[in-house]
């Protein structure tokens, strides 16, 4: 999964072909193996990856409504409570903030490695140094529920709880996190909605979703 960072005026065929580094190509030769592996079984392939670029102004988009939102409920709870933060909160937020994108992979880790077949052998993190993207990729097959699971859990975690948690106790510093934090897993959320609203082939019976190890997004096989 890649935490959504910066905009850029890349293309989605600039991603796909970007130099890989040589970790990046190893898990990238271990996904393809296992790929054909599935494909040997019976199982079809169907590539569900996002354009960075499209993830990052999805959050743009995203921001709005989020924020508005947010605050309507900061204001109606804590009518007397300030949301703008003073200079060191905002210095605190900046630390907290690196701090939380680095967590921010980690849960998607900790979460897959549950599910996997091997549990945290299974996952790898790693930078796209291009779009100072960070991401985290498991080298196992999961199922739809695990994936989901997975994708969804940095932004519950960082996201969702802390911006609940700062309109229920009139913290300013506590809802910005969240709100950044929720909007930082906009790419996580394109995804689980790519996978929610894939329909599944006539007949099939089994689906798999297989992140893939060096773009944004993931690899449904079905039979």
């Amino acid at each position: 999964m890649y935490l959504c960072v910066v905009l850029s005026d890349t293309t989605m065929d600039d991603e796909k072909n970007r130099k890989l580094s040589a970790r990046e190509q190893r898990r990238l030769d271990v996904f393809e193996k296992t790929s054909e592996a599935l494909v040997g079984q019976g199982y079809k392939r169907n590539d569900l990856n996002i354009s960075i670029v499209k993830a990052n102004l999805f959050v743009l988009l995203l921001a709005i409504p989020v924020t508005a939102i947010g605050v309507l409920l900061f204001a109606w709870k804590n009518p007397m409570a300030l949301l703008r933060p003073t200079p060191k909160e905002s210095l605190l937020f900046a630390v907290i903030f690196i701090v939380l994108i680095v967590a921010h992979e980690l849960i998607h880790g900790l979460t897959w490695s549950v599910f996997a077949e091997h549990h945290f052998k299974d996952i790898d993190f790693g930078f796209m140094k291009e779009y100072l993207t960070p991401y985290c990729t498991c080298a196992t097959p999961l199922t739809k529920r695990h994936y989901i699971w997975g994708a969804l859990m940095p932004c519950i975690v960082l996201g969702i709880i802390p911006a609940l948690l700062g309109i229920l106790l009139g913290s300013g510093l506590l809802f910005w996190i969240g709100i950044v934090m929720t909007l930082s897993a906009g790419g996580d959320l394109m995804i689980v909605w790519k996978v929610m609203r894939y329909k599944k082939q006539e007949g099939s019976e089994e689906i798999l979703i297989y992140d893939h190890p060096t773009q944004a997004g993931s690899v449904i096989f079905e039979k």
